[in-house]
């Protein structure tokens, strides 16, 4: 029977993958002949299902419990998010922190505090979460949306480059997967441009550029604790920086334009403001849940190494490049390219299919954002073209054309999550071994 999942499906059922990984039997060897594929009828490559995400144990508990019988539940009255906050701009080397109530509250903050607004421009990449673009289009600005560099699947540097205008007020690079984008030539960019870079680390905890940790780079890079990221209390973000008087800007800005911890008149700055401001229940959530994300950040690093090196032997398996700087990737996506031409032309989703039957679940990623609806029909927007007019909006729509984006969203790109590669080596071989099935038998599958 076909197997299908909609998205909302395969995300809970991926996300779900923890510690449980088991070995697949005794009935796999890995470099024997392959096996029948499960699709026809084969053996599952892998069989004992998927533990819970995320982890827990009695330290969420007593977490939660402790702040529960404070009385103290907002940061503005309990001192748990400022440890929180401390805590982990120690642990990526950063010289400030805000804790806020999303990925895209941290953004949002960013953007705020920088004052974008209607007339600029924002740079961002179009193979990211929609969150990149709402960010930008919620403060009126345009979002330009620059093409993806295959092979990585990170944004095109050149590609930003040209894109810059006079309007551009900032740059905003998504260290999409957990794997960082090529920050050197981002920041080169940047200075000669006079502008500045915003990390968008939203899946990135703990990934390093020349063993610096990922949100030191530019002014500021933003985290997400949504439930399905690497360190995640349900609903959270956070911001690092190292500039301390962007830091008091971001602050004002979460806290509706107050300085301090007050709600007063006349304590802050500037003119436009909201609550951002994350709870004290979830810093607690997030103190714990830190006591074990390195030891996962190992584990993901060494299995996801060891699957590199198994996918090396399977043609038409491409897992996505690194930059040269990079010495660690969060790992939050497994991302590879699918070249169908040697697997006998089996589609994309045939394969995906196909790897579903032998218990491994396995995604196309994110699609082709400018031509989504969602954004193009931005071009028709009242209030855009109030401000930009028809003929700047038409000429919007031209600039969104992302070639490489489409080919690789259309035809190649995959993903595994992080909590497959919370497992075993043996795990990383049955993974392998149903992709070797898979092709060995790629003909008759695509004629099932």
């Amino acid at each position: 029977m076909k197997q299908k999942f909609n998205r909302r499906e395969f995300i809970s059922m991926a996300a779900a993958a923890g510690t449980g990984l088991a070995v697949a039997g005794p009935n796999f060897a890995l470099g024997q002949e392959s096996k029948k594929p499960a699709i026809l009828g084969g053996s599952k490559a892998y069989t004992s299902g998927f533990s819970a995400w995320p982890l827990f144990d009695d330290r969420e508990e007593k977490a939660l419990v402790s702040v529960l019988k404070s009385g103290n539940w907002g940061r503005l009255n309990g001192p748990v998010v400022a440890e929180f906050e401390k805590a982990y701009a120690g642990l990526n080397g950063a010289g400030h922190c805000l804790g806020v109530s999303s990925g895209t509250a941290a953004l949002t903050t960013i953007l705020g505090a920088l004052g974008i607004g209607p007339g600029d421009e924002v740079v961002i990449p179009v193979y990211t979460f929609i969150a990149t673009y709402n960010v930008v289009v919620l403060n009126y600005a345009l979002p330009i949306l620059v093409d993806t560099d295959i092979e990585t699947f990170q944004i095109d540097v050149k590609k930003a480059e040209a894109a810059v205008t006079a309007q551009t007020k900032a740059i905003m690079p998504v260290h999409i997967g957990g794997t960082p984008a090529d920050i050197d030539a981002l920041i080169r960019l940047g200075e000669k441009a006079g502008i500045p870079i915003i990390e968008d680390a939203c899946q990135a905890h703990l990934a390093e550029w020349k063993g610096k940790k990922v949100g030191n780079f530019g002014l500021a890079g933003a985290f997400s604790f949504q439930s399905s990221k690497n360190l995640n209390c349900a609903e959270g973000g956070a911001i690092l920086t190292n500039d301390a008087d962007f830091a008091r800007a971001c602050y004002t800005f979460h806290n509706q334009g107050q300085g301090g911890t007050g709600t007063s008149y006349g304590t802050g700055s500037g003119t436009r403001a909201t609550n951002l401001r994350l709870t004290e229940f979830q810093g607690n959530l997030l103190l714990a849940q830190m006591t074990r994300l390195q030891q996962q950040v190992e584990t993901r690093t060494e299995n996801a190494k060891y699957l590199t090196e198994l996918l090396a032997d399977i043609p038409g398996i491409e897992p996505a490049k690194w930059y040269p700087g990079t010495t660690r990737s969060a790992y939050h996506l497994y991302m590879f390219r699918y070249l169908k031409e040697h697997f006998h032309g089996l589609s994309r989703g045939k394969f995906v299919e196909a790897l579903n039957a032998e218990g491994i679940p396995c995604d196309p990623g994110y699609g082709q954002m400018n031509r989504d609806a969602y954004v193009t029909g931005l071009a028709s927007n009242p209030h855009y073209l109030r401000i930009y007019g028809e003929k700047t909006m038409k000429e919007w729509l031209d600039r969104n054309q992302c070639p490489q984006n489409d080919t690789l969203t259309r035809e190649q790109s995959l993903w595994f999550f992080q909590t497959m590669l919370l497992g075993t080596r043996e795990n990383m071989e049955q993974i392998a071994e149903a992709i070797r099935k898979i092709q060995k038998y790629a003909k008759q599958i695509a004629k099932a």
